[in-house]
């Protein structure tokens, strides 16, 4: 049996992405930390966040990271504690709000990601496979958030996307060759 320190967890909305996420880490350790990046600023993400907190037991602790995600992270990972990082769209796009620098976040959150002691989840929405958002702001964050994929998949040791509700691990991958005829 493999066992791997660092995983991305993708997939599209609803995709079963998140609960895969908790099997994962609840499989991994008893000591375990939701590092939360939602923002309740009305009624329907009050009702989200509700229902994500209603799937996790009293066994999870909880903390808050809207936009200082790489400090939690620091603050959180240690050996043998699995820590869940949900999500990281949410977190972009807090950033984006925010006027930050996502570039210069999203540095900052590789090298934390790097660096992290024990058993890391992250779990990020693949934005890039739907239809061209209308909007300029809607195709930088596309843009910004595919970005941002790809450097923690790099980051990650591996990557699983999940499908109506079915993982499916990307990474590590085993070699593809072409034959020549």
């Amino acid at each position: 049996m493999t066992f791997y320190r660092r995983v991305l967890v993708l997939g599209g909305a609803r995709s079963g992405k998140s609960r895969t996420a908790l099997q994962l880490a609840e499989s991994t350790s008893p000591d375990r930390t939701y590092i939360a990046t939602a923002q309740a600023f009305d009624d329907e993400m009050r009702e989200r966040i509700a229902q994500h907190r209603a799937e996790r037991d009293q066994s999870w602790q909880t903390v808050d990271a809207p936009l200082d995600l790489v400090q939690a992270v620091q603050a959180q990972a240690a050996p043998r504690k699995a820590v869940l990082v949900d999500c990281l769209t949410l977190w972009l796009s807090n950033i984006v709000l925010a006027e930050r620098d996502p570039t210069h976040e999203a540095d900052r959150l590789i090298q934390a990601v790097r660096e992290a002691q024990g058993p890391l989840i992250l779990v990020s929405n693949e934005v890039g496979q739907g239809i061209v958002p209308p909007t300029p702001l809607g195709r930088t964050f596309r843009d910004e958030q595919g970005r941002l994929n790809q450097r923690i998949a790099e980051a990650c040791d591996a990557v699983v996307f999940v499908a109506a509700g079915c993982p499916i691990l990307l990474k590590p991958a085993p070699p593809l060759r072409l034959r020549l005829e």
